[in-house]
């Protein structure tokens, strides 16, 4: 097939020695009627039918981006992480396949915006539906769809609820440690990359737990699901007039991409040597957890003892 280089939405992909060619982008609107001549009044009604992925820059300027996927037809947050680059193809497409083994399987189709991090996304998304799941078109649903960030919509609304009830006051506790803390001393700062990327993912985790754990706003003309809580419409797909759609995959095949492409190292801020330190140098403050109050306290217990 011929490649119109003007609708293209993303650059080829070369991959342990398979060409992924972005092909020609069929248009939301085709795929939507399309589907509609196939499964009549089904469409929109499958969870896990469309991921939707993205970077959150919020954070970056304090070293802290974050990166999410949620689930289109139930907003679930599927994964929430803060990362040290969240604009590494490598890092980007290890949460991908971390995603698809903690979930269990696949979508049926990714979305990202345009970035150059998310071309790894697509090779991997379109190989593995070849692979596992041959029976789906790529024509009429392809694995993968690159879309502009004001059309991502789901994420970016995501983003704006993470930003307004946690996001914003992160920056706030990390000022707090002005006087303190010194970026240019690489103890200071490995310690602070410890110290923070931990503190952050618990607030993630915290975060991503009560999202999709609290109920919707019902609202009656809305397709789909309101009113109800993001886990529960998942559990309680049919009930609420959808089913589940996740493909299968073989996780051991998952695993050894995870690994080919640079593993869990592709996510760390500090090494694993000293990360196992500093967890145990932490456990001799008797302190139970990381907060925002006690955060620049810890740090100034910790420092000489990393170092004595």
């Amino acid at each position: 097939m011929s490649k119109d280089p003007a609708r293209c939405q993303g650059p080829d992909l070369i991959k342990e020695g398979i060409a992924f060619d972005c092909g020609i982008h069929l248009s939301r609107d085709f795929i939507t009627s399309e589907m509609r001549c196939h499964d009549p009044g089904g469409f929109e009604l499958c969870p896990h039918h469309e991921w939707s992925r993205d970077g959150h820059d919020k954070l970056t300027n304090i070293g802290f981006p974050t990166w999410g996927v949620r689930d289109k037809w139930s907003g679930k947050w599927l994964g929430l992480s803060v990362v040290p680059n969240n604009r590494l193809k490598d890092a980007i497409a290890y949460f991908y396949l971390s995603t698809i083994e903690s979930v269990g399987g696949m979508p049926l189709q990714m979305t990202t915006d345009c970035g150059s991090e998310t071309t790894q996304v697509f090779g991997l998304a379109n190989a593995l539906r070849e692979e596992f799941t041959p029976q789906y078109s790529t024509e009429t649903l392809p694995p993968h769809c690159f879309l502009h960030s004001v059309k991502n919509i789901v994420i970016e609304r995501g983003w704006l609820r993470f930003h307004l009830q946690w996001g914003a006051n992160a920056k706030i506790w990390w000022e707090a440690g002005e006087g303190i803390y010194n970026s240019t001393d690489q103890k200071h700062y490995k310690l602070g990359q410890w110290l923070w990327s931990t503190f952050i993912q618990c607030k993630l985790n915290h975060l991503r737990e009560r999202l999709n754990n609290h109920p919707t706003r019902f609202d009656a003309a809305k397709k789909l699901p309101s009113g109800v809580s993001p886990n529960i419409a998942i559990a309680l797909a049919n009930e609420y007039g959808g089913k589940i759609c996740l493909l299968p995959v073989d996780l051991a095949v998952i695993c050894r991409l995870k690994e080919s492409i640079g593993g869990e190292d592709l996510i760390q801020f500090v090494s694993t040597e000293f990360a196992n330190h500093a967890e145990s140098v932490f456990g001799t403050l008797g302190i139970d957890k990381i907060t925002s109050d006690n955060i620049w306290h810890i740090f100034t217990k910790m420092l000489p003892l990393l170092y004595q």
